[in-house]
């Protein structure tokens, strides 16, 4: 069923167009140089069928909510997805939307040279100017008035965000928003989800932090829940 993703009105890019992409489960926003709807439907459904075949021989990358080990002759968005999984201590499936966001634009980047895809809260960025990325967190009190700020040199990046209270995906914590930034959005990705899971409550919050921040890759870490917001590493707010 489509859900409609209000969040999007808020995109903002200058010399970008800008786009929306759906599959199925599959919903994308995509920034470019131009309109590549076509090329993008191709690949979503090149990268669902890699998921699904997978998935029909293996049930447990499905279900699992924790880490499995994939086969050696697994495609490559499966494999990305078991490691990313691996690091983070979560089922690979947690870091499903990044690994599409991932995929995509990079193969989006042989048509233009700058990209930005967003599946579901996950982003994959790739700019050559600076790009404010709105932060959504729910009922917050921080909700839809803070931004990251994404220099053009820091890219390609992810920045992949977790909820407990918004959005449809599963999580164990009640975290109104948990955003990760590494160079690889599979990573991203997983971590939020596994980040999220943390935070049970604003005490648990500098707990959460510590956690994104010790895995090797994750460059910065926010977290917010209701008045309160934790922060690490290469995040610049505005």
């Amino acid at each position: 069923m489509y859900q409609e993703r209000k969040y999007r009105n808020l995109f903002k890019g200058a010399n970008l167009v800008f786009f929306n992409v759906c599959l199925f489960e599959t919903d994308l926003g995509i920034g470019a140089k131009r309109d590549l709807s076509e090329e993008a439907l191709t690949l979503v459904g090149k990268y669902r069928k890699d998921i699904e075949d997978y998935i029909g021989t293996d049930r447990e990358f499905l279900t699992s909510f924790v880490p499995i080990r994939c086969r050696e002759d697994a495609p490559l968005i499966i494999k990305g997805m078991c490691e990313a999984s691996k690091k983070a201590g979560v089922g690979p499936m947690a870091a499903v939307a990044g690994a599409v966001s991932e995929m995509v634009g990079h193969e989006l980047l042989k048509y233009s040279d700058e990209v930005i895809v967003e599946n579901g809260g996950d982003i994959f960025i790739k700019s050559s100017l600076q790009r404010k990325v709105g932060i959504y967190a729910g009922n917050s009190p921080f909700g839809e008035k803070l931004s990251i700020i994404v220099e053009p040199e820091k890219t390609p990046l992810g920045i992949c965000t977790s909820s407990g209270t918004v959005g449809h995906s599963f999580s164990y914590g009640r975290a109104d928003a948990v955003v990760i930034l590494s160079k690889d959005t599979f990573l991203a990705d997983a971590v939020a989800t596994a980040t999220g899971n943390l935070v049970k409550d604003e005490a648990s919050i500098e707990k959460a932090i510590e956690f994104a921040a010790s895995i090797e890759g994750v460059d910065g870490a926010l977290v917010i829940m209701g008045e309160k917001l934790g922060i690490w590493g290469d995040v610049r707010l505005i």
